[in-house]
């Protein structure tokens, strides 16, 4: 009798597969990648809906936006000095179409540490021009070197032409304890993630097809983020 229970529940898990359908190779890897996009689309929404926040002139302008959602474990921020998220922009070769699928991107040489009390940093990018979205897009690119950064301004309806801002082909904002802010995070270098790319699309696809040529459609952990900078900028209103 016991022989033939044990023949039952082999058999049973054996079919599982069958019933409810095989996961994709990437499922599993993915699943952190996933948490990313939609982090990404949280942090965002929560920013653009704060009084004080990005004036409208300038994400009306951005041609791309980046967001680096904090990560925790717990307690604790996890450490080293950097940082993952995800890049959309406006799609078509000119920037004037509808917010496109997002590459996954890797912010480099911010020093995180570890930090008690559950301290989060968020960063928020905006990338201005169409010469800062392709430098970003095809290589790892140091902010205040090979392109041009600034602390981004803020406040809803906020003076957005001082120099640095006009100059800035990025302009970078952090939120951290509830506070959010222009910084400056000139030397920091921002890159493509080839792998967290294969691993949300299921495939190698280059960051140029993603964002530029449309190469994958928009992936369902990426529905608040998308969804938001469409509501909010829908249209470009750069010159």
């Amino acid at each position: 009798m016991k022989r033939f229970l044990s023949f039952c529940l082999v058999a049973a898990v054996a079919g599982l597969p069958a019933l409810f359908g095989s996961a994709p190779a990437f499922a599993g890897k993915d699943s952190k990648e996933t948490d990313r996009l939609e982090e990404s689309g949280t942090v965002l929404k929560e920013i653009l809906n704060i009084p004080d926040n990005i004036p409208q002139s300038l994400l009306d302008k951005a041609e791309c936006v980046i967001v680096i959602p904090s990560e925790l474990k717990g307690a604790f921020i996890v450490g080293g000095s950097y940082g993952r998220g995800a890049m959309t922009c406006r799609s078509g070769q000119n920037f004037q179409g509808p917010w496109g699928a997002p590459t996954m991107m890797a912010l480099e040489g911010v020093s995180f540490g570890f930090q008690l009390g559950g301290q989060a940093t968020d960063f928020v990018l905006l990338v201005m021009n169409d010469r800062g979205a392709n430098a970003i897009l095809t290589s790892k690119v140091k902010l205040g070197a090979d392109a041009a950064a600034a602390a981004g301004p803020k406040g809803r309806n906020a003076q957005a032409d001082t120099d640095a801002t006009m100059r800035a082909e990025v302009l970078t904002y952090s939120r951290s304890r509830g506070l959010f802010a222009g910084i400056d995070l000139a030397g920091s270098t921002l890159r493509p993630d080839g792998g967290a790319n294969e691993h949300v699309y299921g495939k190698k696809v280059d960051a140029k097809d993603i964002v530029l040529r449309g190469a994958v459609p928009v992936p369902a952990a990426a529905h608040t983020l998308i969804s938001t900078l469409n509501q909010h900028s829908p249209k470009n209103k750069s010159s």
